[in-house]
């Protein structure tokens, strides 16, 4: 069955899509859409070092990513500059210094339009296993921390007079994040990846009375955008990755639409 590499794109894109479901529920919560942006596109600047030293690309996006959060972390508390400043700062700079670096490689071959935009539909048994693997050990780790992250993520404050230790969690949620950057980045890309994290999550807003709920829904609308994404790709032979993007959006214009009409009913 998986010699079809129709259904390896879907068994792949299904398995990022659980997985960035409930994660993207917590950057939309925090409000953490540029800070996402930011580590993946330091994902390139991982994909180029990989290149250099001849490593393994996606534990090198990982080590990369996380990388770049904690020194984000450790630039906020020890500079004078905004957090947003320091987000487009590190996004833009790691990008560029990625590009800059693969262009040199003159004797490597890369298609960095798909690193770029993705290349779900070259997936191979391989990259479905670490996909996988990577997203079961991401969705372990947040079942077991869900009631201190979420706690963290309504109010600091609370969480640390419960003594639930909310800077353990966020530690955490640092590495669930590069590492899901890491598995999806084949997916749709380093450019759209932020874009798979908080448009299924932003849609299931509209239909979920509760945290749980919201995961559960954004997963829903997570694997509905992959596998639209992709029939429409085969079908009307457009790009894969931007098609999953523009399926997503669809979904939330349609939850938006929705909302409104059962408002003004």
């Amino acid at each position: 069955m998986l010699d079809d590499f129709f259904i390896r794109s879907i068994i792949g894109g299904v398995g990022v899509a659980t997985v960035v479901g409930p994660l993207g529920c917590f950057v939309v919560w925090r409000r953490l859409a540029y800070f996402g942006d930011t580590l993946s596109h330091s994902a390139l600047l991982g994909v180029a070092i990989a290149l250099l030293l001849q490593i393994n690309i996606t534990l090198s996006v990982f080590i990369t990513s996380l990388f770049v959060a904690f020194a984000l972390l450790f630039l906020q508390k020890s500079q004078k500059l905004s957090s947003d400043t320091l987000l487009g700062l590190l996004a833009h700079s790691t990008i560029a210094i990625g590009l800059i670096a693969l262009s040199f490689m003159t004797w490597v071959r890369v298609d960095l339009m798909g690193f770029l935009f993705g290349d779900i539909l070259s997936i191979t048994k391989r990259d479905i296993l670490i996909i996988w693997v990577g997203g079961l050990l991401v969705l372990i780790c947040l079942i077991l921390i869900w009631k201190k992250l979420f706690a963290a993520t309504v109010s600091l404050e609370i969480a640390e007079a419960e003594g639930l230790n909310p800077q353990h969690s966020n530690f955490f949620f640092m590495i669930m994040l590069a590492l899901v950057i890491a598995i999806s980045m084949k997916i749709v890309g380093v450019m759209l990846l932020t874009a798979l994290l908080i448009i299924p999550a932003a849609s299931a807003r509209h239909f979920s009375t509760s945290a749980e709920q919201m995961a559960f829904i954004a997963i829903l609308f997570g694997i509905s955008s992959v596998l639209f994404g992709l029939f429409s790709s085969l079908k009307f032979d457009i790009p894969a990755g931007p098609s999953i993007i523009v399926a997503s959006l669809i979904l939330f214009l349609f939850t938006i639409s929705k909302n409104l009409i059962f408002k003004n009913a």
